[in-house]
């Protein structure tokens, strides 16, 4: 049986992809000492917020509601971050962990990608294509971190 998803449940993921970067974002930035990496993680932040407002201008034309990841999904990355970052706040180990992320995000939507190839409308497909290629693009320019 093929797996498909709707224009509904993958702008519904890329909310929550975005959504979650975001959370991310806001939750390692305070353990951010180099200005460097705090500098594009700050553009990332930017750049995500702009997918979030065109997913939910979309989902509000088509009647449909986004919901934002639950507080316990938000307990565990908040709580694993802290962790993480409490023994090594460096630049290196900060951008790794942004890389982690934003390859497991591109894993995501490449897979959703996939499942609904020929299926969606073409503003829902571009605003996919879009968070791809910006998540792609971020994994390249954190890598000059490591």
């Amino acid at each position: 049986m093929e797996n498909t998803k709707s224009n509904s449940e993958t702008l519904s993921e890329i909310y929550r992809n975005a959504q979650l970067a975001l959370q991310s974002i806001s939750d390692i930035l305070p353990e951010v000492e180099d200005e460097g990496i705090r500098n594009e993680i700050l553009r990332q932040h930017e750049e995500y917020e702009k997918i979030c407002s065109s997913a939910a201008l979309l989902a509000r034309t088509n009647g449909q509601e986004l919901k934002e990841p639950g507080p316990i999904k938000k307990a565990m990355m908040w709580s694993s971050i802290k962790m993480s970052t409490m023994s090594d706040n460096s630049a290196q180990h900060i951008a790794d962990m942004m890389i982690q992320g934003t390859v497991m995000g591109i894993t995501s939507l490449k897979k959703t990608q996939s499942d609904s190839e020929g299926l969606l409308d073409g503003e829902v497909e571009t605003l996919l294509k879009e968070l791809i290629d910006l998540e792609e693009g971020f994994e390249e320019r954190l890598k000059a971190f490591l």
